[in-house]
């Protein structure tokens, strides 16, 4: 398995792979090109990326990037044939001449390849599933906070409070913001009212589950605005460790030491779904996004609270099961309906698994493990039609007009 901060990267959202990894892929195209010496670039779109990279704003992150360059970007929507949904390919030209050609491969999470084959070129963990992890773990008497940071990078907490400051700037700054959100859909922003309106609740249960939503809309409006976020594990999914960090460290004044080591808790949980299934909508639903994020957030939330390693696993299992079938439908290619709604919903799943892990594992030992849970993720989203995996061909997107 990889590195957890590739779990959490920091760029341009609405969407990891539609926007961050686009981005990257620019960016690495053109490093060693001199402007003077190409005419033209251009750049084509397949699948996932084309059919909804308008709504995703691909064309203009790209756009961006290569604005020192004459180029053109061609939208190509044939899914047949492609080795992977999120597929672009940049050629430069000295007039007729190639000069330089290059595809990528988008695969979630803001991850770029050029070979779907060497996906593993960065391993920084042998173990490849949860199982492995806790077996380590026993036969080494250690707990799951030492075990990332005897195989991480020395500066992973340095990067990892980089990562908590852009949540609470993603939460704060759009607490504050009203008016619509960029697109044809019109939509409201609501982050701001959710909050303000939780002062007049005095039901802790009802107040505690409406600021909790008013975080992760707050996070997933500002990343539905194109705003710089944190993926956790994808942008499509980053309101909801955002919305559950923030309420632990602002309202039960949980210390930055342990909200940090929570996203190492988390990582771990991100990077077995990442390894042994995917973390992109486009390759296997909704589930592999706001499921994963669900399960990353529950995991941490269950680590805060002094929970045991099975505890731990046993809420990141109920939380992604329950999402396990869950479509990617985005209407009209924007990350807005269902995707911000459904960010509230996924961090209040966490807690409530959270709830469970606490009050129902110590009667009864779970019969579906957290790998087993992953296996049928995979099983199960690739099973899907390829409407509803990030291509807005179905379900919501072709109901609501």
């Amino acid at each position: 398995m990889e590195s957890i901060k590739d779990l959490y990267i920091i760029g341009p959202g609405p969407s990891s792979s539609h926007t961050i990894g686009p981005n990257r892929a620019a960016k690495d195209f053109i490093k060693d090109l001199d402007s003077n010496s190409v005419t033209e670039i251009r750049v084509t779109l397949y699948g996932s990326l084309a059919l909804t990279g308008r709504g995703h704003l691909t064309d203009k992150t790209i756009d961006l990037v290569l604005k020192d360059f004459k180029h053109s970007i061609v939208f190509n929507y044939e899914l047949m044939g492609l080795l992977h949904p999120n597929t672009l390919k940049f050629i430069a030209y000295n007039y007729d001449l190639v000069v330089k050609e290059r595809t990528y491969f988008s695969v979630g999470g803001g991850k770029i390849v050029t070979d779907l084959k060497n996906l593993e070129s960065s391993e920084v963990y042998k173990e490849k599933s949860f199982d492995e992890i806790k077996k380590y773990l026993i036969n080494n008497k250690i707990s799951l906070i030492d075990y990332v940071n005897y195989f991480e990078n020395k500066d992973l907490d340095e990067y990892l409070e980089k990562v908590f400051d852009k949540m609470i700037d993603s939460v704060e700054s759009n607490l504050k913001k009203e008016g619509l959100i960029p697109g044809k859909l019109n939509l409201s922003r609501v982050a701001k009212t959710i909050f303000e309106n939780t002062s007049k609740l005095n039901n802790f249960e009802e107040k505690h589950s409406m600021l909790i939503t008013s975080f992760a809309y707050a996070a997933v409006e500002g990343n539905a605005s194109g705003e710089e976020v944190c993926t956790a594990p994808t942008c499509g999914s980053s309101g909801i460790m955002p919305a559950i960090l923030y309420y632990e460290y602002k309202y039960n004044n949980v210390e930055r030491k342990t909200i940090i080591d929570s996203l190492k808790v988390a990582g771990i949980i991100g990077n077995v779904c990442k390894k042994n299934a995917s973390i992109s909508g486009a390759v296997l639903g909704c589930q592999a996004e706001v499921g994963v994020a669900s399960s990353m957030a529950s995991a941490a939330l269950c680590y805060i609270n002094g929970l045991n390693l099975y505890q731990i696993e046993y809420a990141a299992e109920v939380a992604l099961e329950h999402f396990l079938g869950l479509t990617c439908d985005p209407v009209e290619g924007y990350v807005q309906i269902p995707c911000i709604e459904r960010n509230g919903i996924g961090a209040l799943r966490s807690y409530s698994s959270y709830l469970y892990a606490k009050n129902i594992a110590p009667y009864r030992h779970n019969r579906v493990s957290f790998d087993d849970v992953v296996e049928a993720m995979k099983m199960t989203g690739e099973s899907l039609n390829s409407d509803y995996k990030e291509t807005s061909g179905g379900g919501l997107a072709k109901v609501i007009k």
